[in-house]
């Protein structure tokens, strides 16, 4: 996996330079986005429908979707237009992303968590809080990817246990990390536009501590009513072991991913080419620095080490092949987005503002968090912020309820489906590697309707409405 995305960095920093991103949402309809929501079915109903064929064919399946748009749209606006528009995902969203998550994913299989841990409501719920808290710290992937595998091992003799695995997608995955730009890609984009970086931990804070808080009870009540229900297992007399942790260097690595995220966003020298794109100089130093962590991972990392923890690279395969087609087929959708009133999306858009032409913050937390739901949350923050008016110093004061809504309905409603978010996909395809059936796609949402849907609801009414 390292050897491809360091070939494919080199093949992208000496191509020769191509047309820029291609896609002009005024000039384009609705059909376009049918190969999207042909990838967000193949997720959906493939596992279910032809499950062996999606095991082992799942990365085809994402290429027929990726070329289903490619192709017509090299056909209508011509080769050029459709080379451009590769470079464009590639370059700009792409390559960042996996080399991101490939560091995080690296390094946090690398952390062990040895000691006596056993999965009672009480353990759970304070490991679920740790990786809530963690999430603002080190970003939802890093906490995400830190903490899976020992809640897997605290859970391991639990006959019911796939209600903590889905919570864990709901706090430590999405919403834990509401509070920092470090925390979840589209606040990060918000800082790199001028939002200051302590305003979400302001203004986000409440809706947060009113989400964290029901969540982790409504977890607890649930988990120790699941528990009490268990038939008890005899287990042999153990001495308990201490908590400890090993793989120390991976804790330090960490670290040095979250300089190379802050790095982008205060020091900016310049831009060079890359395949016709302009890219600043900080994003490919900080690339460099995640493909450096993911190798020096590797090196100091014992293979036993790993071995205990239960690390494989399947889920990480799963989600670089899927993302790349998600990434190509949303394009499109985006692009029609942001075309705003311009756009085939313009009804929708024009529920934002009211007769005034003033922005309706609980509308923006709502579309920016149902688009969200299904689209990276990344770009659709993006799409709204500017469609609030795109002014920081303006947004962070007299529209601060609207920015507050757009905030919050990118990072919290990425919760609401597997693909809302990049580390829930990778959670579930990790906890299905060690042998736990997680929800299907639409089952998952199905929670999510259930228990987020509901408190999504008491937050507009007390804080956006």
């Amino acid at each position: 996996m390292l050897r491809l995305l360091a070939a494919l960095l080199v093949l992208v920093m000496a191509a020769g330079p191509a047309e820029a991103a291609a896609i002009d949402g005024r000039q384009i309809g609705l059909v376009w986005t049918l190969p999207f929501a042909g990838v967000l079915l193949s997720i959906a109903l493939m596992p279910l429908l032809a499950p062996a064929f999606w095991h082992h064919h799942y990365g085809k399946v994402a290429a027929f979707w990726g070329a289903a748009f490619l192709l017509p749209f090299a056909l209508v606006f011509g080769l050029d237009k459709a080379l451009g528009e590769v470079a464009f995902v590639l370059v700009q969203e792409y390559i960042p992303f996996i080399v991101l998550l490939l560091a995080l994913y690296t390094t946090g299989g690398g952390v062990l968590l040895r000691g006596t841990l056993t999965g009672t409501p009480l353990t759970n719920t304070v490991l679920l809080a740790v990786g809530t808290v963690l999430a603002s710290l080190m970003g939802t992937t890093g906490a995400s990817m830190l903490l899976i595998r020992p809640v897997l091992r605290a859970n391991a003799n639990r006959t019911r246990k796939v209600h903590t695995f889905v919570f864990f997608i709901f706090l430590v995955s999405n919403i834990g990390g509401s509070l920092t730009p470090i925390g979840d890609p589209p606040l990060y984009l918000g800082f790199l536009k001028g939002v200051s970086f302590f305003w979400p931990t302001v203004h986000l804070f409440l809706p947060f501590l009113l989400c964290v808080a029901a969540l982790l009870g409504i977890y607890y009540l649930l988990d120790a009513w699941l528990y009490a229900r268990e038939q008890a297992k005899p287990e042999p007399e153990l001495a308990r072991q201490r908590l400890s942790i090993e793989g120390w260097p991976n804790v330090a690595l960490i670290g040095v991913v979250v300089f190379g995220v802050l790095l982008q966003g205060v020091w900016q020298p310049g831009e060079m080419e890359v395949l016709g794109e302009s890219v600043g100089i900080e994003r490919l130093v900080a690339i460099g620095i995640f493909l450096g962590v993911t190798a020096a991972s590797l090196i100091l990392t014992p293979a036993s080490l790993r071995e205990a923890n239960g690390f494989a690279w399947g889920a990480m395969a799963e989600v670089a092949k899927l993302f790349a087609a998600i990434f190509l087929c949303m394009g499109p959708v985006l692009a029609i987005l942001k075309a705003g009133p311009e756009g085939a999306a313009a009804g929708l858009v024009a529920l934002t503002s009211d007769a005034s032409g003033a922005p309706i913050p609980w509308v923006y937390f709502w579309l920016t968090g149902a688009l969200s739901s299904f689209l990276d949350n990344a770009p659709t923050y993006l799409v709204f912020f500017n469609l609030a008016g795109g002014d920081p110093a303006v947004l962070m004061t007299q529209g601060a309820t609207t920015l507050a809504a757009v905030s919050a309905g990118a990072v919290f409603m990425g919760a609401n489906s597997y693909i809302g978010n990049a580390p829930n996909f990778m959670v579930k395809a990790i906890v299905e590697e060690n042998g736990v059936r997680m929800p299907s796609f639409f089952g998952y949402c199905a929670w999510a309707a259930i228990f987020l849907l509901p408190l999504f609801a008491i937050c507009t009414l007390i804080f956006f409405v």
